[in-house]
């Protein structure tokens, strides 16, 4: 039987579509919003994305799909897996209970276009995947907990993709996953789950716009200086930090080019976030023991082929090294909703 899967992941400023026919992306579109068009509020785009995303399935004709499946928001810390769109999904989505993010409009707009067709809404893997270990849970300080969220769909996607090319069931084997992106997340996963990783929000390596782990003490002075309010620090360690405080930019390609063209500075920097995500590969190593089959680069920054070869230089000792550049969400997001479809897992529900 064949599956037509609507696949919806909505941006900041932006909302992606696929149809999938199975496996094979049939149409796709990017879907841009004017910000002025857009309600400050997350919630309060959810009627105008919804209805854009209709007028577009509307003009392909599409009207035999099995199911819709959307980006995972900022849920509640919760396993990894398909998820039916519930009614506490829904409520958590709206009022956002790990923050909000464009992200949680995904499960809400599939939900309001799957319920007059009578077929099931999903989200897969959503950025709030917990499946910490006790011990990956203690900060330092009690009254902080290390969180676990990180860019899970492509981490578990990709995963899976390795296993199968390695020969081997994901369930059985250690990988090490290094999502390199907009933020970098470096995590050990053991029997396909996500053990620890890093909050790629504010720990870690620096990426292209983040700062990652800082000296605390320096940054406590920081916070404390009268330079910045609260929203005005964190804005600044999670978007305008990593390449584009140093550097201005935050595509890799462009530092590459500039690297070629005999900048000292880019080329610096550029190998100072390669030595960063090798110590983090490295310490992350240590949480499986040494034991792992494969280190598995991933990400849109993983086309920059300079920076993955100075990483393979540092952590080859420990395990070999494959690549997969890019990510493609839609096609993850269709792949865990087929599974469903199949019956090869069962849905998970979100109370």
């Amino acid at each position: 039987m064949t599956h037509w899967i609507l696949a919806v992941n909505p941006g900041s400023t932006s909302t992606k579509l696929g149809i999938f026919e199975d496996e094979s992306l049939y149409t796709s579109a990017l879907l841009r919003h004017d910000i002025n068009e857009l309600a400050p509020v997350i919630y309060d785009q959810l009627d105008y994305r919804t209805e854009l995303v209709a007028q577009w399935l509307e003009s392909h004709g599409i009207e035999n799909l099995n199911a819709v499946v959307g980006r995972g928001g900022m849920l509640k810390p919760i396993p990894g897996g398909t998820y039916t769109v519930s009614t506490a999904m829904r409520k958590d989505l709206r009022r956002g209970v790990q923050g909000q993010h464009a992200s949680n409009l995904g499960g809400l707009i599939a939900h309001r276009l799957a319920e007059p067709r009578q077929i099931p809404a999903f989200i897969v893997d959503p950025v709030s995947v917990d499946e910490f270990t006790p011990l990956a849970r203690i900060s330092g300080l009690p009254e902080i907990q290390r969180r676990s969220p990180s860019h899970a769909l492509n981490i578990k996607a990709v995963a899976r993709r390795a296993a199968a090319d390695l020969g081997q069931d994901l369930r059985d084997i250690n990988l090490l996953m290094v999502h390199l992106g907009g933020g970098i997340s470096v995590a050990p996963l053991q029997g396909g789950s996500i053990v620890d990783v890093n909050n790629a929000n504010e720990m870690g390596p620096y990426s292209p716009e983040r700062s990652g782990t800082l000296p605390v003490g320096d940054l406590v002075s920081l916070a404390f200086s009268g330079k910045y309010s609260q929203e005005e620090l964190l804005t600044k360690i999670r978007r305008s930090s990593g390449l584009v405080a140093y550097l201005g930019t935050n595509d890799g390609m462009e530092i590459d080019e500039r690297i070629n063209a005999g900048d000292e500075k880019a080329e610096l920097i550029a190998k100072g976030m390669a030595y960063q995500v090798s110590k983090e590969i490295g310490g992350m190593a240590t949480v499986l023991a040494g034991k792992v089959r494969a280190i598995v680069l991933t990400g849109g920054l993983a086309n920059f082929a300079r920076l993955t070869s100075w990483i393979k230089e540092y952590v080859r000792f420990i395990a070999p090294v494959l690549i997969y550049p890019g990510e493609d969400e839609l096609l993850a997001m269709a792949q865990g909703c087929l599974r469903v479809l199949r019956g090869q897992e069962r849905p998970r529900e979100y109370v």
